[in-house]
């Protein structure tokens, strides 16, 4: 849950994108916070414990003014919250930044001590420090040292590296679950691991795939892989605006989505309902009757929220469709040793398109020969790049931890499914076909039908919340009254 910003440019002050876009990334929890930043020929790094406002206290009262710098905040794997375990870490002329997990973290400890150096913090994040650093101290540049320096880790790892010797660049790469996005403005370049950190800067954006290293700086972008070969890859215009990823006038983010569902809901079934066809149109998705004759079954594969939109897919699947339907926790998944093959459909579900056990699920499915047709929210998430077929929900930003409009549109997006499995498995009337579509259609309205109760439900809850609190003080003058 740790975020991750980068900027490089002329344009901006480090200081003010980092704190902003870390600021914009608090939804995901810390403990800690950092930034370094280059200021004239050396690398000033500033880190705090606890909430960012301390973080920006230190930057307040020492501004810093210069033009490239790398911020995160921390939740706590290696070593208990403290300013010294706080990234960025530092070792030489490096500093970086780093979400995950290095699984090969005590072995490299254990050397690198032997051979004298000295460990400062309790993290797996300052190992890394110290293996970029001998690699450029070797001669490399700052992309062959990280290069080099990634080939030594097993486990997951999103970076973000920069050096005193190499001031005008900003280097990251991308291994495992934890996400990386960069984005590329006029003279100047951004990264994060989620895209609201960003989006008041640039819209053109990329996401990072497993393996991949990128170089930023004011001139552009450049990704290579691990042998430092080019990857011609383009950056995608995102399709919500930064106003989407405000509070926009609500009293907090939760109760922003919960009003944005109405809207969700729309853009989910979009195009994708013909009422006048009596059709679905799964954007290019497509099923034949003999293929789903064929089918065993469905398996439907999820984590936390998603798990329980998929409990709701499986009656759908099944009372819709005909066809058998289990779910799968994605954790629980691979270790079940589970029996799919070309005969099973399987349906990993995502909001973001990067959870880790849900992916994992995903290529173990994939490996027996299953087909995988993905649900999520982000266009060029790992888990979409790995899936056959991807029905994107439309949810756009989801910045509250207590799930609301991916829960909504991953239901939405099972039950067109269902019915696009149950038209063609014609397993339904012309007029059970014409009722549920109509009534998908009115869905919208339903919700916000029902959140302007809003003010009326208020209202109830105020009452009945009264009504408790006399209740439990008039037992606790009873308890009073019955111990003296």
């Amino acid at each position: 849950m740790c975020g991750i910003v980068g900027y490089v440019g002329q344009e901006l002050r480090a200081a003010e994108v980092l704190i902003d876009g870390l600021r914009r990334l608090e939804y995901r929890g810390y403990d800690s916070a950092g930034v370094a930043i280059l200021e004239g020929k050396a690398l000033e790094v500033r880190r705090a414990k606890g909430k960012l406002i301390n973080l920006e206290s230190s930057l307040r009262e020492r501004p810093l003014q210069g033009r490239l710098g790398i911020g995160h905040t921390r939740w706590a794997t290696h070593g208990k919250p403290s300013e010294r375990n706080a990234h960025p870490h530092r070792a030489g002329s490096v500093v970086i930044v780093h979400n995950g997990i290095i699984e090969n973290y005590r072995e490299l400890r254990a050397e690198m001590e032997a051979g004298g150096v000295e460990i400062l913090s309790d993290t797996d994040t300052e190992l890394i420090a110290h293996l970029i650093d001998r690699a450029e101290s070797g001669g490399l540049d700052l992309l062959a040292a990280v290069r080099e320096a990634c080939g030594r880790l097993t486990g997951s790892y999103a970076l973000a590296a920069i050096s005193a010797k190499e001031p005008h660049l900003l280097v990251t790469a991308k291994n495992g679950g934890s996400p990386i996005i960069v984005g590329q403005g006029e003279k100047q370049a951004f990264l994060a691991s989620d895209i609201p950190a960003v989006l008041p800067h640039t819209r053109d954006i990329l996401s990072l795939h497993d393996g991949d290293f990128a170089v930023l700086s004011q001139d552009g972008i450049q990704i290579v892989d691990i042998e430092g070969h080019p990857i011609d890859r383009e950056l995608l215009p995102v399709q919500w605006d930064p106003v989407s990823a405000e509070k926009g006038g609500y009293d907090h983010f939760m109760q922003k989505e919960i009003f944005e569902q109405p809207r969700a809901i729309t853009d989910t079934i979009g195009t994708r309902v013909n009422e006048a066809e009596q059709r679905i149109d799964l954007d290019g998705i497509d099923f034949t009757r003999e293929e789903l004759d064929g089918l065993q079954g469905v398996t439907l594969v999820a984590c936390g929220t998603s798990y329980y939109a998929s409990l709701l897919g499986k009656y759908m699947i099944e009372q819709i469709a005909g066809i058998p339907c289990e779910v799968d926790l994605a954790s629980e998944f691979r270790y079940r040793k589970p029996i799919v093959g070309p005969r099973r459909l399987v349906i990993p579900v995502s909001q973001s398109g990067e959870t880790a056990d849900t992916l994992a699920a995903l290529k173990e499915a994939k490996g027996q020969g299953a087909r995988v047709l993905a649900i999520c929210n982000v266009r060029e998430s790992t888990i979409a790049r790995a899936s056959d077929d991807v029905f994107y929900t439309h949810a756009g930003p989801e910045i509250g931890v207590a799930s609301t409009k991916a829960f909504v549109t991953q239901a939405v997006a099972l039950y067109l499914i269902a019915l696009e499995l149950g038209i063609v498995r014609e397993r339904l009337s012309p007029d059970q076909v014409r009722e549920r579509l109509h009534d998908a259609m009115r869905l919208p309205r339903m919700v916000e039908a029902v959140l302007e109760l809003d003010a009326t439900i208020q209202k109830v809850a105020r009452r009945y919340f009264k009504a408790r609190d006399f209740l439990f003080l008039g037992r606790g003058m009873m308890f009073s009254i019955a111990i003296t």
